[in-house]
């Protein structure tokens, strides 16, 4: 039996693989580059992988690690990096360490917490850096209930890697984000870049209560024809390998968070976009409102002295 993905929509707990809660390879998702691993580590816990032909971003969503990677012989892709993270992707901004293909990672918590290891297949081995949270541009994006936060912390133009796009996307209850619905799934040079994408959920709860929110993706007439009309909860993920994504829908009371990671074939890493034609419109109207005054909902914090 193929251990490729069969559905777009990955719940809680059905895409876990050996220590991993949610395991999203190229191989599973049955694309090129775009890779994507939660993985949650008990108070004292410790995980070793092997970078592979991947680049990785170690993303703390709640709590803090070490991560240490390559041999410790000095070369500039070694390092070891003491990420503080956070309480949840609600409180703050965080830090964060990117580690190079073909390199040994060990991860390691005292504390406990859920990290996000978001990856690409590149060519280029690049050095292992530390990404302070002082230095991710926290972006606020569309007015009215299409306002929403974006922290870009791993986009490109803000933090190098070879082919790895990766932002988070903070949506108040009852707004919508990923809208106008777009895509890029086609390499049209100086319009849109070919970009696989994986989106993965953590909605908050209120009034002791469980959230859920909403993902559609449409055919665009390119690749599997994606069709997707989701209910996500805490722990789902969306595979985007083509299609119009957007909108996706935060309940009234319950904030939505979703991580985005993408990467493609492009020779240059680029994020280039193009809106669905029934509804780009709405942009035209996002000047006359103002942006929703919950956000941002946090901002990054002063400089690290690292």
């Amino acid at each position: 039996m193929s251990d490729e993905f069969t559905d777009f929509h990955l719940e809680a707990g059905h895409a876990a693989n050996g220590p991993y809660a949610l395991d999203v390879d190229p191989q599973r998702a049955g694309w090129g580059y775009s890779s994507l691993r939660i993985l949650d580590l008990p108070p004292g816990g410790h995980h070793s992988f092997a970078t592979g032909d991947s680049e990785w971003i170690v993303l703390p969503l709640s709590g803090g690690c070490t991560v240490v990677a390559g041999t410790g012989t000095g070369t500039d892709t070694d390092g070891t990096f003491e990420l503080t993270g956070r309480e949840s992707v609600f409180s703050g901004v965080t830090d964060f360490a990117y580690v190079p293909r073909d390199t040994q990672v060990r991860i390691a918590s005292g504390a406990g917490g859920r990290f996000a290891l978001t990856g690409a297949r590149c060519e280029r081995r690049l050095p292992a850096r530390y990404g302070p949270a002082s230095a991710v541009p926290v972006e606020l994006r569309g007015t009215g209930n299409c306002s929403r936060q974006v922290n870009n912390f791993g986009a490109a133009g803000t933090f190098a890697c070879d082919r790895l796009i990766a932002v988070e996307v903070l949506t108040p209850g009852g707004n919508w984000s990923s809208y106008p619905p777009h895509k890029h799934d086609e390499c049209r040079p100086g319009q849109e870049s070919e970009l696989e994408e994986i989106y993965y959920y953590e909605i908050a709860a209120a009034h002791g209560k469980e959230g859920v929110g909403y993902q559609r993706v449409t055919p665009s007439g390119h690749g599997r024809g994606t069709d997707v009309l989701a209910e996500v909860r805490s722990g789902d993920a969306v595979l985007i390998p083509d299609g119009w994504h957007g909108p996706s829908i935060a309940t009234p009371g319950h904030a939505m968070y979703y991580l985005n990671v993408m990467a493609g074939p492009g020779e240059t890493r680029e994020w280039l976009i193009c809106d669905h034609p029934d509804h780009g419109w709405i942009r035209d109207t996002w000047p006359d409102q103002p942006v929703d005054p919950r956000l941002p909902l946090y901002e990054a914090p002063a400089g690290d002295a690292r």
